[in-house]
């Protein structure tokens, strides 16, 4: 389904005096967003119009369809309605949508909508119908894609950001599994302890009470010095 932009642009235009005034003409053109509608616009009249122009407005339009005689180019504005069946309540429902066609008056451009509707599985009805100002509409062809704006640099197709994030994830999962594993390990280690690490509060009390007593070496050198010449003693009477 097409997407009509509403482009709005004014310039200066030479009217049947030859004088410049200043105009602004609207223009209907069949784009996929903003950007590229305004990329087609000024490459679209930048070799229509004479001198400078201005794109003062850009709006999406309500028009779904167009249709068009090559012999006139102005176009009419042709409310459609319609009538169908909800499909969740089953309820009829009314349907309102706008189509342009180009015509000599109100009269040929009804004729001709029902003309170009002839094909429609359900009856409608026109009840409105006006001169649009629109000046000429610019419908999308294949080789227009030449003239679409290239995309920014940073921007990537879907498919490989898809799989960019996919990768993405399976990486922070696998980290956070380490992580895990990590965390027990360390919790397993601070309940149960290794025995060789464990502090021997026996062994080190058992070290300093023999650390505190002389060793029967140091006994013994001192008996021996007992029995060494002491003054006073009966020898020496």
């Amino acid at each position: 389904m097409r997407i009509w932009f509403l482009c709005k642009v004014k310039y200066a235009k030479e009217n049947e005096q030859g004088l410049l005034k200043n105009v602004t003409e609207q223009y209907l053109i069949d784009a996929v967003s903003f950007t590229e509608a305004e990329a087609r616009i000024y490459d679209m009249l930048g070799s229509v119009i004479r001198g400078d122009f201005q794109v003062t407005n850009i709006s999406k339009s309500n028009i779904v369809d167009v249709f068009f005689y090559d012999d006139i180019d102005i176009w009419h504005k042709c409310k459609i309605t319609y009538v169908v069946a909800d499909a969740d309540s089953g309820k009829e429902k009314k349907v309102t949508q706008y189509m342009l066609v180009t015509a000599h008056d109100v009269k040929e451009a009804y004729d001709r909508i029902h003309e170009s509707l002839s094909n429609m599985l359900v009856s409608f009805r026109v009840p409105d119908i006006n001169e649009s100002p629109i000046v000429e509409i610019f419908p999308y062809e294949s080789e227009d894609e030449e003239l679409l704006p290239p995309p920014p640099s940073n921007l990537k197709p879907i498919g490989e950001v898809k799989a960019d994030q996919e990768r993405r994830e399976e990486i922070r999962a696998e980290r956070d599994r380490m992580n895990s594993l990590q965390d027990s390990a360390l919790a397993e280690e601070e309940e149960n302890p290794p025995l060789n690490e464990a502090p021997d509060e026996e062994g080190q009390m058992a070290e300093e009470t023999e650390n505190d007593f002389p060793h029967d070496s140091e006994m013994d050198e001192e008996e021996d010095y007992s029995d060494q010449y002491q003054p006073g003693s009966e020898e020496n009477k």
